[in-house]
């Protein structure tokens, strides 16, 4: 299933876009929905990590070195 959205971008992504579009034969939705799908994955990561360095920074969460994380799994030299 497919769902549709609008999107507002500035004239010149716009326009750089049409062009895109022009000289490929595509069109730009399929450009718009190409650049979500190979960027949507870095933003959750991006925000998945800030959520998680919140959760460290006020102590609800902790860390452990890797010489410690070693050394608990019997993995060193």
């Amino acid at each position: 299933m497919t769902r549709q959205i609008a999107v507002r971008l500035p004239d010149e992504t716009d326009s750089r876009l049409a062009a895109l579009a022009a000289k490929t034969g595509r069109t730009k939705t399929f450009y718009v929905r190409e650049a979500i799908e190979a960027h949507l994955e870095d933003l959750e990561d991006y925000y998945l990590a800030a959520e998680v360095s919140e959760r460290i920074r006020t102590g609800e969460e902790s860390t452990v070195s890797l010489d410690e994380m070693m050394a608990g799994y019997d993995l060193e030299d």
